[in-house]
């Protein structure tokens, strides 16, 4: 372990409790939360064996959950190190855990690698805590009682947290399987984790048909606790494949995005002319977005229609054209050319909602929107 611990600092998102090879470990505040829920739900279910310790023992619960879950985010970062890939931040938090490290440089053998790092340590654990368990003495005493209800609850969380993560669909660790199938068969990534997130989906109605809906075909019906796990679990599994959908969705329609194809067609004028002679323009090209270049031959500004058409035909003449124009960021134009990630990372730089699209001569050919850009992204039409 390497980084300096001093102390729980605050964080935004949690708690940061220390670092592990520069990469920070945050307890999220959400954690807190799920810690109380099952200090509430086990700790009446323990009373009557434990009497006074069984709320203290039902928090011991929450906290070797919290050491299995670190261990698996710990694996799945140590994994991701030895390839090289950027490790930013492991987050423990309501739903478990996550490792947050940059998945650029992956390839379907490494990913799984890397994803089932996670489940293994999980089952070393409950190997490991199988081997204390058998160590323990007879259960003479309260403290020897607590040791191995504590062990059993161990080894029993481990099982399930690594068995639970290789089912085969995302958000879950197994889904790297199904990912890297379609991705080796397909060459791309994306598809994958579209198949891989569409399969988190099935094993969600899978999860709650057998938890909720089979009980209640068989004439009886799950308990509150059940029911209230398995509804927040359900949730959280689809919210985690839809979103891991959306994403590969995005990236797939990136390729295709270009600012020429997304711009509309401008006509352009220079900054140092009068509202008079952008009318005369406006004539020409009734509809076309008027682009204001400078004496560096670089867009400028964007002509506002609504303040050209509102000038005093008396005040044409005398007005400048950067008048009744909305400015430009410096750098708001992009080639016809650009496409992809690349533009729209440069795009999402800048503080302007609409970019100038210049042509191989460097004159303006058209005006991009950021509307057009986003509904372009995300698949949705335009309002």
């Amino acid at each position: 372990m390497s980084g300096a611990t001093q102390g729980a600092k605050p964080r935004r998102e949690g708690l940061v409790l220390g670092t592990v090879r520069g990469t920070p470990i945050i307890l999220a505040n959400s954690w807190f939360f799920i810690a109380a829920v099952t200090v509430l739900i086990f700790g009446p279910q323990l009373k009557g064996s434990f009497g006074g310790w069984a709320y203290p023992v039902a928090f011991a619960y929450a906290l070797l959950l919290l050491f299995s879950v670190l261990i698996h985010e710990l694996a799945h970062a140590m994994a991701a190190k030895m390839y090289g890939w950027p490790t930013h931040k492991i987050v423990l938090n309501l739903w478990g855990g996550h490792t947050e490290f940059d998945f650029s440089k992956a390839t379907p053998g490494k990913a799984l690698v890397v994803a089932f790092a996670g489940p293994i340590a999980n089952f070393v654990l409950a190997g490991l805590g199988w081997l204390v368990q058998l160590a323990l003495p007879a259960p003479t005493s309260m403290a020897a009682l607590i040791a191995i209800l504590l062990t059993n609850i161990f080894v029993w969380a481990n099982l399930l947290i690594g068995a639970f993560n290789i089912l085969p669909g995302l958000p879950l660790d197994g889904g790297r399987l199904v990912e890297s199938i379609v991705w080796k068969s397909t060459g791309s990534q994306e598809k994958g984790t579209v198949a891989a997130g569409w399969a988190g989906r099935i094993i969600v109605v899978v999860l709650v048909a057998a938890v909720l809906g089979v009980p209640y075909f068989s004439g009886g019906q799950p308990d509150f606790t059940t029911s209230f796990i398995m509804i927040l679990l359900a949730g959280f599994l689809w919210m985690g494949a839809s979103a891991s959908i959306k994403g590969a969705n995005i990236r797939l329609r990136l390729p295709g995005i270009t600012a020429g194809s997304l711009a509309a067609p401008a006509v352009s004028a220079s900054a140092q002319c009068s509202v008079a002679q952008l009318w005369t323009l406006r004539g020409e090209f009734p509809s076309a977005p008027i682009v204001l270049f400078g004496t560096d031959g670089r867009p400028s500004a964007v002509v506002d229609e609504h303040a050209l058409a509102n000038v005093p035909p008396q005040a044409a003449t005398t007005t400048p054209a950067t008048a009744v124009a909305r400015t430009l960021s410096q750098g708001a134009y992009v080639p016809e050319a650009a496409s992809g990630a690349e533009l729209v990372t440069y795009l999402s730089q800048l503080p302007d909602t609409e970019y100038a699209v210049i042509d191989g001569h460097g004159k303006v050919s058209g005006l991009l929107s950021q509307a057009k850009v986003v509904a372009a992204i995300t698949g949705k039409a335009l309002a």
